[in-house]
């Protein structure tokens, strides 16, 4: 069996960590963005829309706080792999713009809601 650490040695490899415990792995070549990974999340997912979504990166601060990078759409997976390998940060899929209206966000995309729901549940 392979331990924890080697999972961190494949190549070309993003973990991408979800809310509900979950990690999904993406393989990426030197034109793979973010936005590829979002639309592919989306699809896994089944989320009709995700203007609410990000990937972030998560660190934990010198006063041990998480702290969290929101990642652009246009940006190469290989660079915020190197980025998680290097410097000890995890990449998360997050609810990171707040709906206006969540009970919109229900009616028009209830696993969107769902996604949110456990997310704020587990920050709690």
């Amino acid at each position: 069996m392979l331990k924890k650490e080697a999972l961190l040695l494949i190549p070309n490899v993003l973990k991408v960590f979800l809310e509900n415990g979950q990690i999904k792995s993406f393989t990426f070549d030197g034109r793979t963005t973010v936005k590829d990974v979002m639309v592919t999340l989306q699809d896994r997912l089944s989320l009709r829309y995700i203007e609410h979504f990000a990937l972030v990166l998560e660190y934990a601060s010198p006063e041990q706080s998480h702290k969290f990078l929101l990642l652009q759409d246009k940006q190469p997976l290989a660079h915020v792999v190197q980025r998680t390998h290097y410097q000890g940060m995890r990449c998360l899929f997050r609810v990171s713009f707040f709906p206006k209206d969540p009970v919109e966000l229900l009616r028009q995309d209830p696993a969107a809601f769902e996604y949110l729901y456990i997310q704020v549940r587990e920050a709690g």
